[in-house]
């Protein structure tokens, strides 16, 4: 595999994992916009945006856009995160000027006001499938909590109230501002003919004007808490703890997944041993995020509402008792053989690699092959993970809860 970048005389990068031994080719668009670039008069303006993407451009009505993938053949689609919105297609080689051409229209959309119209209704909805369906909103609302003022506390989605009131013209304005071309990578991975990448992304990238648009570090400094939300249709109590990790330019983050797959993976783990097995929770997990600036770990428990008090009791003393204690050497072997495979059997196929190559290059500006994160985990020893576990201890938690429980003890 040969990693190559480039970039366009108007701040665009293209960079791609090329491996000429690959039968598929991955690419897409990675744009710097996410729920943390917005304000809280337009949150949830990114997500939007993402569904205009499909709705047509200057050149292509939205049956074009959807039309034209299926005759390509490809696996497409797009998502949002609080950190960027990405556009991306699967497709033969054969095929790859023709999918990055469409791609590449579609990041100049017509943002007409009768599709802006009818795609507010589809959000909303969306938002209320979501406040109505287990588990009601119990991220959002423990991210807001934790994050308090930092731009990481809003919704993707937004709110019901936020995007009634967005405007097509707040709207055109964020796309303006996000959607200039030094904040988007063009990316492949797979069977890549760079030097027609750079053509086409020129050919039709190259006149997009630039404009700056930078995104400030933020400082984040969340204090241990707990918060009750009432839920009374909810036959299950859900349960979030947040609490600080490493970010994603820190090099405990190796450190951190494993110490995750340790605590919470959704087998063989302290969480799994200690709850799910013996049947006192539905589900028990635990999970690294990191962010540009600022990390995370975040545990998840679903349970009967009558075993919910006892049982984070009991998740507070483990989170103390791995704190004090901490793992074995054999926990930490098959962390390592778990996270290892997942790293390859993730990486098997081209677009399984068009997220990782894009998502380094986005955050880090770094390309990392397969190898290269095999051996950084492979190098983890116990006392870099104890070492984290000092400076991020499990049970300094900011913990949310809802369900039917009018009233629930804290843990803590």
């Amino acid at each position: 595999m040969e990693f190559l970048k480039h970039k366009l005389a108007n701040g665009l990068e293209v960079v791609a994992e090329v491996s000429g031994d690959a039968y598929s080719t991955a690419l897409g668009f990675f744009v710097r916009a996410g729920a943390r670039d917005e304000s809280d008069d337009v949150a949830g303006v990114s997500h939007f945006l993402e569904h205009m993407m499909f709705k047509g451009t200057p050149t292509r009505s939205a049956d074009d856009v959807n039309r034209e993938f299926d005759e390509m053949g490809a696996h497409y689609n797009a998502f949002t995160s609080e950190e960027a919105t990405v556009y991306y297609a699967a497709v033969l080689p054969e095929h790859q000027t023709d999918a990055v051409s469409l791609l590449a229209d579609m990041l100049r959309p017509s943002l007409r006001k009768d599709d802006f119209d009818t795609e507010k209704q589809v959000i909303i909805e969306e938002i209320r499938m979501y406040d109505d369906q287990p588990p009601f909103g119990a991220d959002d609302k423990c991210k807001a909590v934790y994050f308090g003022k930092h731009p990481l506390g809003r919704s993707v989605l937004g709110t019901v109230g936020s995007i009634t009131d967005l405007s097509v013209e707040s709207m055109r304005a964020y796309f303006e501002r996000r959607y200039s071309p030094h904040n988007i990578v063009l990316v492949g991975a797979g069977r890549i003919d760079f030097d027609e990448f750079i053509a086409t992304a020129d050919r039709l990238c190259g006149g997009w004007q630039d404009v700056s648009a930078d995104r400030p570090n933020v400082s984040v400094s969340p204090s241990p808490s707990f918060h009750v939300f009432h839920k009374p249709s909810s036959t299950q109590q859900y349960t979030l703890s947040m609490s600080p990790a490493p970010a994603a330019i820190d090099a405990q983050r190796f450190a951190a997944k494993l110490l995750a797959v340790m605590v919470g993976d959704d087998s063989g783990s302290r969480l799994f041993w200690e709850f799910v097995d013996p049947g006192l929770a539905e589900q028990a997990s635990l999970s690294h995020y990191d962010y540009q600036d600022v990390g995370a770990f975040l545990s998840y428990m679903s349970c009967d509402p009558e075993r919910a008090e006892v049982n984070l009791r009991q998740m507070a003393e483990l989170f103390r008792r791995i704190d004090r204690d901490g793992f074995t050497v054999a926990e930490l072997e098959q962390a390592k053989r778990k996270t290892s495979s997942r790293v390859v059997l993730g990486s098997e196929r081209p677009r399984g690699r068009l997220f990782t190559v894009g998502s380094n290059w986005v955050q880090r500006r770094e390309h990392r092959t397969v190898l290269d994160d095999i051996e950084a985990v492979a190098a983890v020893t116990l006392d870099d993970v104890h070492a984290l576990l000092k400076a991020y201890p499990l049970s300094k938690t900011t913990t949310v809860t809802i369900g039917p429980l009018e009233t629930l003890g804290s843990p803590n």
